[in-house]
């Protein structure tokens, strides 16, 4: 079944905080437009896929969507509750809410240069068992879908074994199935990547009495919510080299010989890393204090999980960056 939208001026594919973002510049400017949403909500890495006690990693300053800042009341890292709060009085201050068209999956986009109209394509999911394809056009396309969108299980040897029901009792759960370590307290959990949500989450374990432990699987860069703050500030009086030679000297004061714990370093700086490959340094919020105690056991990348391996496994692998910045 086809059913073709009326057109507007502005398409945007996504309703997270960049789709809401440009939502409200546009209805400042009094432009129409419409927002293609897969998921049934707005901001849904945040709602729904986003465990308890995540907060910006970032101060507030430099996270805040654009014509409506944080409250001050608000702490300078923004916890995960004050930030959905915070997105919802936006989509109501702004009236964005009516524009949004949730659970549309995009199938297609063409610009027709006769018309200099793009052409949008999406399956509407809200009625299953129908296949309803819905088309829209409009002037202008924004892409708004986020690079944190897919998630991603690496390919780990044993892996079938240990979830297998004849031979392992091992449960898998992906980093946006994870809330809090409530449930395995006293459990045996292994934490599979090292990235923030990965090490936030091992802390989260260890917090929880889990008996926790972290693959490691590639280099990288540990700093601290100070030290990420200094250098953003800093990249406007000084170079981009000086800072990243400044942040590695800072975290070697602070966190010492990381490798020593089965954490080793890149090569490259971390804004240098961030800004060529896409990868975040770790901004830690308690995980190295706990490894280097022993509290959290640093395992080899090339660990193999068997069926007698752990009782629970929590699987945190990557979704293309780690949490939201």
């Amino acid at each position: 079944m086809k059913e073709q939208a009326a057109g507007v001026e502005v398409i945007m594919v996504g309703a997270g905080t960049s789709g809401l973002a440009t939502a409200a510049c546009l209805s400042l400017q009094s432009i129409p437009y419409v927002i293609l949403e897969r998921e049934n909500c707005y901001a849904s890495i945040w709602k729904k896929y986003s465990y308890d006690r995540l907060r910006l990693h970032l101060a507030k300053q430099f996270c805040q969507l654009p014509h409506l800042p944080f409250p001050s009341s608000y702490p300078m890292f923004v916890s995960r509750a004050q930030f959905i709060e915070h997105l919802d009085h936006y989509v109501s201050h702004f009236n964005i809410g009516p524009s949004i068209r949730y659970q549309r999956s995009v199938e297609s986009a063409s610009y027709d240069e006769a018309t200099n109209m793009w052409n949008v394509k999406a399956s509407n999911l809200l009625s299953p068992g129908r296949e309803i394809e819905e088309y829209y056009s409009g002037r202008f396309l924004v892409v708004a879908s986020g690079e944190t969108t897919n998630p991603f299980t690496p390919d780990i040897r044993g892996l079938c074994s240990f979830c297998s029901s004849a031979t392992g009792t091992g449960e898998v759960i992906h980093s946006t199935q994870y809330k809090n370590g409530k449930p395995y307290g006293g459990k045996n959990v292994l934490v599979v990547g090292s990235g923030n949500s990965g090490m936030e989450i091992a802390l989260d374990l260890a917090n929880h009495a889990a008996k926790t432990s972290l693959v490691v699987r590639s280099p990288v860069h540990v700093l601290s919510r100070e030290m990420v703050y200094l250098g953003v500030v800093l990249f406007k009086y000084v170079p981009f080299g000086w800072v990243d030679t400044l942040m590695v000297m800072l975290s070697r004061l602070v966190y010492g010989d990381l490798s020593k714990y089965g954490i080793p370093k890149p090569r490259e700086g971390p804004f240098f890393m961030k800004a060529a490959y896409g990868k975040y340094p770790v901004i830690d919020a308690g995980t190295c204090e706990k490894i280097k105690s022993g509290q959290i056991q640093s395992e080899q990348q090339n660990s193999q999980i068997g069926a007698q391996t752990r009782t629970e496994l929590l699987l945190k692998t990557w979704l293309g960056t780690d949490t939201p910045q």
